[in-house]
């Protein structure tokens, strides 16, 4: 396995399966009424292991931009000839996306417009890799940088001075402040929940600065003039640098994934530059290599596995029957009652159990399509 990631950048490898792993764990609990509280999203102010999932999975995106319209401009591929790629992908995740949203078992197996969520996870991350592709392309890596601090500055002012019709001052409540407000103004009727959505329309500005941040990693990362050592000082520096300046924030614009606070970008980004600049020491630089052979599977098809998992759990939580109770039972209760809780005492424990079994099961799967060399693009 070793020898088929030589040529890549093991540590991004790593660090995407470690994300992907993540975000297979916190989605799949047996019971969503029982989790460990490093397991949930903050209530609403605050960051939870949990919570960081997502901004790294953008980070990681915003690394691989770099990583792969650098190669491609020097081999002479004009930006321009770059667009349809760009489009065409943004196109499917954000499809993809719709059709999660929209998928029933029920016959005609998909919802009425008016019940689907149009904001997702997977449309989020079309919209950013998109803006960010384009900004990569056609911008400096100092345009780049002031575009970032723009898109943090701006968001922060809108959210925090500009009133909110309907509910008065600008303020950071889950229902009434102003990216809540425009959610219902263009999406009523199709958010996650009735007032409000965490993958809404302007929250999306600052996720897009996450991507960035990923982006100005990666350009120090190509850096040839920089040795390994200066790079690894570099991302563990400016880490530290974005996790104390999110922190100094946090009293004024508080860190909020479901509002993806300026804060939150530069926090969050934080810990991913800190966290990839020692994967990349102890994977790139010092070459120990082979505890991270899990995460290369893990990360080896990220958008598929997503995809994969939610449509699955989907399925199990609608495949619904009545049972010799009388009472209407899910695939998924039953699966979780036979495997754990009819053993376990502890509810969170058995759901915790549950989860791992399910990260297990999707390794399974990836590890048959690693080594059968199948990889799924967009």
């Amino acid at each position: 396995m070793q020898k088929t990631t030589q040529t890549r950048l093991l540590s991004l490898d790593i660090f995407r399966g470690l994300t992907v792993a993540g975000m297979i764990l916190v989605n799949n609990p047996g019971s969503w009424g029982h989790i460990y509280a490093p397991l949930r999203h903050a209530s609403w102010h605050g960051c939870t292991p949990t919570d960081l999932v997502f901004p790294f999975f953008l980070f990681i995106v915003g690394i691989s931009i770099s990583l792969a319209y650098t190669k491609r401009k020097k081999a002479g591929v004009s930006p321009s000839s770059m667009y349809g790629k760009i489009f065409s992908r943004t196109a499917k995740l954000i499809l993809l996306g719709l059709f999660l949203s929209a998928f029933t078992i029920a016959f005609p197996f998909f919802k009425d417009w008016e019940a689907i969520r149009i904001p997702g996870v997977l449309q989020r991350i079309g919209l950013v890799f998109m803006v960010a592709s384009l900004l990569f392309l056609h911008c400096s890596w100092r345009s780049i940088l002031l575009i970032f601090v723009g898109l943090l500055v701006g968001y922060w002012a809108l959210m925090s001075f500009v009133p909110v019709p309907g509910a008065g001052e600008a303020n950071y409540e889950p229902t009434t402040n102003l990216a809540a407000w425009l959610d219902r103004l263009l999406m009523e009727g199709h958010l996650w929940k009735k007032a409000w959505d965490p993958e809404g329309l302007l929250s999306t500005l600052p996720a897009i600065g996450t991507a960035l941040f990923g982006i100005l990693i990666g350009k120090i990362l190509l850096q040839k003039s920089l040795t390994e050592f200066q790079k690894i000082q570099y991302f563990l520096g400016i880490g530290l640098g974005g996790i104390l300046l999110g922190m100094l924030w946090d009293p004024f614009f508080p860190i909020n994934k479901g509002l993806w606070t300026s804060s939150y970008v530069l926090f969050t980004g934080g810990l991913a530059s800190t966290l990839f600049g020692m994967i990349y020491a102890i994977a790139d630089v010092w070459k120990k290599q082979d505890w991270g052979n899990v995460f290369v599977v893990y990360g080896s098809n990220a958008i598929t596995v997503f995809f994969l998992s939610g449509l699955i759990a989907k399925t199990f939580y609608q495949c619904k029957w009545t049972n010799g109770e009388g009472s209407t039972e899910s695939l998924h209760g039953f699966l979780y009652q036979q495997l754990y809780t009819s053993w376990i005492s502890v509810p969170e424990l058995s759901s915790l159990m549950y989860a791992l079994t399910v990260v297990v099961f999707y390794y399974l799967v990836l590890y048959v399509m690693y080594r059968k060399k199948i990889f799924v693009k967009l």
